[in-house]
């Protein structure tokens, strides 16, 4: 190939390339429909698991406060009453029955009861009405009863 060959080849190429670059107008409007379709489709799914992971996280902190319940009866032979709440978990109590063996630390790993995942607090019964005690949640309405995400969660009533 010869040098002015060569030149005249690499010129052609050049605005061959230039003349593709970017994308049409029709190609633009394609990607932003089928990226339409696919929030459409996907963005629903995703956003109605929230409340599902709400109800399983409330459902782990209930079963884990029941944990911490029966290893200070354990410790000290009875559940903490009504009146002594959960608090009986992270401090020894001072009124009602006292603990003989209260552990030192308490008995949550993190020193603080939880909130359920709506930022109310758990109820719990002792004695209980299902059981030697009840822990409830009433869900992201706040308010006893309901369906769906508003329904209780107890620990006496979980899959």
């Amino acid at each position: 190939m010869k040098n002015t060959e060569r030149k005249q080849w690499n010129i052609e190429a050049t605005k061959s390339r230039n003349q593709r670059e970017g994308f049409t107008l029709i190609e633009i409007i394609v990607v932003v429909f089928i990226l339409s379709l696919l929030v459409a489709i996907v963005a629903p799914k995703i956003i109605g698991r929230t409340d599902d992971a709400r109800v399983a996280d409330a459902k782990i902190q209930i079963r884990n406060l029941e944990t911490a319940l029966k290893l200070f009866k354990i410790d000290n032979g009875f559940y903490p009453d009504t009146q002594q709440g959960l608090n009986a978990l992270i401090e020894e109590p001072t009124t009602g029955k006292i603990p003989g063996k209260f552990r030192e630390g308490g008995y949550l790993e993190r020193r603080k009861i939880p909130l359920d995942p709506w930022s109310n607090p758990y109820l719990y019964i002792s004695p209980g009405l299902q059981g030697d005690f009840d822990i409830i949640s009433f869900g992201a309405d706040g308010s006893e009863g309901g369906e769906g995400k508003d329904a209780d969660i107890t620990n006496w009533n979980m899959e």
